[in-house]
């Protein structure tokens, strides 16, 4: 975006809005004109006072003058205590103005996508922004009409004492302005991204307070953290540039402010011998000293830090403009009269399998046993495959190995074809996935459900890359035998708080959860734990029902007994087969059962 084209909207908007306060600008101008008498006052009286008292004899009439300069600094008190009224009644109104178009833009955009109704950035805009605007524009109004006023009275003080002052303090003023102007655009340019990237690293921050607990659940703590990082050292970056152009700023207000003064002294000689007097270089000099330069040295000051920092903010609360639209929502175009005839349909191939471990070995460390060693399997799209055996002798690894957590030390581990590390960055159905947004290719149920702070229709669903139908969700509940416990926690738009939820009641919601998520791959690391036998039967039939494979850790026999096969792992070799044939190939598998079918 042009400087230009950020001068010319908000040049628009601030033309439109003093053109409602002429009355006010009027009154403004009016106490400002007198405070330019006194600068008249101020270097003229120092002039009189040499020239026609002190240096001429006459004590009385220097006095008397210099007290004519005493009374034009109480009457530029008065004027400015008349111009601080103005400006109050020119202020505030920008504020309040500015208050409510960031609201206004706020609301649009919240109405406009509903995703981003807690945008970071609108609450910068409503506060420090909206600050940062009345701070600016009051300073910059005082400095700029006090240097135009001050201005006036002395280059007419300069051209009542000698005109040819006129030619020696001119070019030089002129020379360190021009100087500074030069470092206004580029200065302009990295405050606007300075505040872009404070928006952006506000609004990421209370993306990242808002969803810390989404964030640990899903291991993405170094991901969240780099891009917090990236826009730190942005804004470092940023500060440094700053820093550099406001060194040449100063460096520019130091001709500006110095040269006057020096070519003026150096200029004496030459003044004197053209019969301009020594009270009028006195003079002279106390207009640049005492008036005219620290007036413009405030004004730059403010041009270049106040005035480049409103010119970007209030660019933010103009109107935006239409947005290009999506290339994705472009309207459809038929085919050409040279359009290629459609491809014919290449012959299919069959599935690739659900899941498959070739040779794989694990360990957790590189001195420690493994715990998975040499296995192989292999998992059929839409088969139940319950996995049992002791307590930490590793099927918790193997769930965590198909979802790609953790990279085997030796062999290879595929679903749906390819390596499962290569599908998923951070944990699959935590709303991970390659870039953001669940992962559709398979989800993940720990023993410790995950649910978060928000409705209950929010839980249902955040493992579903897009809106799910309500009609959808009641009849998932209600297969799961969650709509129970939906009615009871007041329906599908009540809000949830993880810590009044039972771990059962926790279990219901994600299982339903990974039973609206359309990956075709469902992992339950014995998910069903906290159920009673009845609520986890109604619950695994209901998932086994569902298109796709899934794969469960067992918590009961009755869960095996329900899976097409199972597989032993027993720490030195794993079995697999149906529930009927494995307590003739796996004493452990037996012994399992044994324990399984004791009373509780």
């Amino acid at each position: 975006m042009s400087e230009y084209g950020t001068w010319r909207r908000v040049s628009r908007e601030g033309r439109r809005f003093l053109r409602g306060r002429i009355r006010t600008l009027g009154r403004l101008a009016l106490w400002s004109l007198l405070e330019s008498a006194h600068t008249f006052l101020g270097g003229y009286a120092v002039a009189r006072a040499l020239d026609d008292g002190f240096l001429a004899g006459r004590t009385g009439t220097g006095i008397g003058w210099l007290a004519v300069a005493g009374a034009g600094a109480l009457l530029g008190a008065l004027a400015l205590r008349g111009v601080f009224g103005g400006l109050a009644d020119l202020v505030e109104p920008l504020r309040d103005g500015l208050v409510r178009r960031s609201v206004r833009q706020a609301i649009g955009r919240a109405v406009a996508d509903p995703g981003r109704a807690g945008d970071s950035g609108a609450v910068s805009r409503l506060t420090q922004q909206t600050e940062m605007a009345r701070d600016s524009f009051a300073g910059l109004v005082l400095v700029a009409r006090s240097f135009v006023f001050t201005a006036l009275g002395a280059l007419l003080g300069l051209a009542a004492l000698a005109p040819v002052l006129l030619v020696l303090v001119l070019p030089a003023l002129l020379l360190g302005t021009a100087a500074f102007l030069t470092t206004l655009r580029p200065m302009a340019r990295v405050q606007r991204a300075a505040l872009d990237a404070d928006e952006a690293l506000s609004a990421r921050t209370g993306e990242l307070a808002a969803g810390l607990r989404d964030v640990l659940a899903c291991g993405g703590g170094a991901g969240a953290g780099a891009g917090v990082e990236s826009l730190i050292a942005e804004q470092e970056g940023l500060t440094g540039r700053l820093a550099r152009w406001t060194a040449l700023r100063t460096l520019a207000l130091g001709v500006a402010g110095r040269l006057p003064v020096v070519v003026l002294l150096a200029g004496t000689p030459w003044l004197t011998g053209r019969g301009v007097s020594a009270g009028a270089v006195a003079g002279a000099l106390t207009y640049l000293v005492q008036s005219l330069l620290p007036a413009l040295d405030a004004l730059m000051t403010a041009v270049g830090a106040a005035g480049t920092r409103l010119l970007v903010v209030l660019d933010r609360f103009c109107d935006p403009r239409p947005a290009p639209r999506p290339a994705s929502e472009a309207p459809a175009q038929g085919p050409g009269p040279e359009a290629a005839p459609p491809a014919p349909p290449a012959q299919l191939a069959p599935p690739a399998p659900a899941v498959e471990l070739r040779r794989v070995r694990f360990a957790y460390g590189p001195r420690a046993q493994p715990v998975i060693d040499g296995l192989d399997l292999v998992v059929r799209p839409g088969e139940h495959l319950a996995v049992v055996g002791p307590s930490g002798i590793g099927k918790s690894t193997l769930t965590a190995l198909i979802a790609g957590l953790l990279p085997p030390g030796r062999g290879s581990v595929r679903v749906a074809g390819a390596p499962a590390g290569a599908l998923a960055d951070v944990p699959a159905g935590h709303g991970g996935g390659p870039g953001p947004g669940p992962d559709v290719r398979r989800t993940l149920l720990p023993q410790q459900a995950y649910v978060f702070t928000g409705t209950v229709l929010d839980n249902l669903t955040h493992l579903s890359p897009g809106p799910v139908p309500r009609g959808e969700v009641e009849r998932a509940t209600a297969a799961l035998g969650s709509d129970a416990l939906v009615a009871r926690l007041g329906g599908l738009d009540a809000a949830v708080d993880p810590a009044r939820l039972t771990p059962g009641e926790r279990q219901h919601l994600a299982l339903a959860a990974a039973f609206l998520s359309p990956a075709p791959l469902l992992l339950l690391d014995e998910a069903t734990c906290h159920l009673d036998p009845r609520a986890e039967e109604h619950a695994e039939r209901a998932l086994a029902r569902r298109p796709g494979t899934l794969v469960v850790v067992a918590h009961r026999i009755s869960s095996a007994a329900r899976a097409d096969r199972v597989l032993v792992l027993d720490g030195t070799r794993a079995v697999c087969g149906t529930h009927a044939e494995l307590p003739a190939r796996s004493a452990l598998y037996r012994e399992l059962v044994g324990l399984w079918d004791a009373p509780e």
